[in-house]
């Protein structure tokens, strides 16, 4: 009973980040499972990114059909993601089993007060305001600038978000969907809906690179229950996402990580 409590509850916090802001199943189901059923670490991360496979794909299908996906600049971007997911998975047999551990949960209260913070800034406002401020030679230097260097920033970006991917599992989405608000100028539901469209493909690889690095094979059940919580609740984030604003979303994510972060460090 207890395992199938802590898996619904995994599942419900992964499948409402996932949904709201494309964010990735390992952020909360690795440190739930390590914390609460002492699952290895390394089998707990392929099992959240195994999740992540089906409930991002049906999260990306909700967005393609409000028309909020756009591959097509994403392209660099998604090739160098895959290819640092299997670099990143190798390089973390490496790490201890007890570090890894403690990655996973710090992480995810961190990623809550991160999203939190952000539900209460007025961006579009300070933007705006700072424009304005800046003289126009200094406008036009920044504007060629970020014009060169854009084609590169995919590829480079994207390699390092396949690289944590695929070390700790987290962070994947999350990063993809940073990138394509801030470089490729996304708007938010795009991004998500990208964001979570690329997860797809990258949990996969990184689940399968995980499990036979480590040739083990995950609990069955675990692994069962994990996915399918994390799916039905990211089809109802999905939904959701598709016709809340911003903050709220970000308000919202922020609560959940935030909750379950604490309740996973005082069980430490």
């Amino acid at each position: 009973m207890e395992t199938i409590l802590i898996c619904i509850i995994a599942g419900l916090g992964a499948g409402l980040g996932t949904g709201f802001a494309g964010m990735s199943a390992a952020v909360v189901i690795s440190p739930m499972l390590v914390t609460f059923l002492g699952v290895n670490p390394y089998e707990a991360i392929g099992i959240a990114l195994a999740s992540d496979v089906l409930a991002s794909g049906v999260s990306a299908f909700t967005y393609a059909k409000n028309k909020n996906i756009d591959i097509k600049r994403s392209k660099s971007l998604f090739i160098s993601v895959l290819i640092f997911t299997g670099i990143g998975a190798l390089v973390a047999q490496q790490v201890p089993v007890a570090t890894m551990g403690n990655l996973t949960v710090y992480g995810s209260l961190l990623m809550g007060i991160n999203f939190f913070m952000k539900s209460f800034k007025k961006e579009e406002i300070t933007e705006a305001t700072e424009i304005q401020e800046q003289p126009q030679d200094n406008l036009a230097e920044a504007k060629t600038f970020k014009q060169k260097i854009r084609p590169f920033l995919p590829v480079l970006c994207g390699s390092l978000i396949g690289f944590i991917c695929g070390f700790i599992g987290a962070g994947g989405g999350i990063m993809m969907l940073i990138l394509l608000t801030t470089v490729l100028n996304y708007e938010l539901k795009t991004a998500v809906g990208t964001s979570v469209f690329i997860m797809t493909f990258t949990a996969l690889f990184g689940a399968t690179s995980h499990f036979t690095l480590q040739r083990i094979m995950p609990d069955p059940m675990i692994l069962s229950l994990c996915a399918l919580s994390t799916l039905t609740f990211a089809l109802l984030g999905a939904k959701f996402a598709n016709k809340a604003q911003a903050h709220v979303l970000n308000r919202a994510t922020g609560i959940v990580l935030m909750s379950l972060g604490t309740f996973m460090i005082l069980a430490v």
